[in-house]
């Protein structure tokens, strides 16, 4: 059955990709670097947001400016490069993009030059009419701009779009742009707070397209 909204946006990290142990890595090489506690993969996922310059200020306890934040922006990504060789997909991940009956892109918010590479390495680029990652030097902001230019570039109306994702984020991006969104619980975002947004929580990604494709 072809579902009422026929295009999938899947997030990359975290949702399709199983990297949440190195995102706690590398944000920890970050916070190092300025003084700031170790927190362990529970902590990560009960208090990471974007930005996540305020994500950093909450748990560092104290107000970090720009080129503060920028230095711990690039300790992370190199932390995060030397660790991606270990990272492998989510358990279902290709099971769930097979399952879909409408058409698919990826939209993520690492590094557009290194996400499609890898992405090939993974052998899913027939998967996604379109790729797209950050093609900015510096991340860390909220998601709605960038899925906003990636549905203009495929020209897909928001009223036929789910995203499927990780954080409170990608919801309020889908939620910006027309778009539904199904939220991953196995993710950077600790489920509690998924359920508690309101929006549909899923614990699997298969079962994620499942609800995605009932959503009108």
């Amino acid at each position: 059955m072809t579902p009422a909204r026929n295009h999938l946006v899947w997030d990359w990290n975290g949702t399709l990709l199983d990297d949440l142990q190195l995102m706690v890595d590398a944000t920890n090489a970050a916070f190092a670097s300025v003084g700031g506690p170790r927190i362990s993969a529970d902590q990560h996922r009960t208090l990471f947001r974007r930005p996540i310059i305020d994500y950093y200020t909450e748990v560092l306890g104290r107000s970090i400016d720009d080129e503060a934040f920028a230095r711990c922006d690039r300790i992370f990504h190199d932390a995060y490069r030397d660790g991606l060789t270990v990272c492998g997909l989510a358990a279902d991940a290709t099971t769930a993009m097979r399952s879909w009956q409408g058409t698919q892109s990826l939209l993520s918010m690492w590094f557009h030059d290194e996400l499609v590479p890898t992405v090939q390495t993974f052998g899913l680029s027939g998967h996604f009419r379109r790729v797209d990652g950050l093609r900015e030097t510096i991340g860390g902001g909220p998601k709605a701009g960038h899925l906003a230019r990636h549905l203009a570039e495929l020209a897909v109306p928001g009223g036929s779009v789910v995203l499927i994702g990780d954080s409170i984020d990608d919801a309020l991006a889908a939620d910006a742009v027309g778009a539904r969104c199904v939220l991953y619980a196995g993710g950077v975002t600790h489920p509690d707070r998924l359920r508690d947004s309101g929006w549909p929580v899923a614990d699997s990604l298969t079962e994620a397209v499942q609800l995605a494709s009932t959503l009108d």
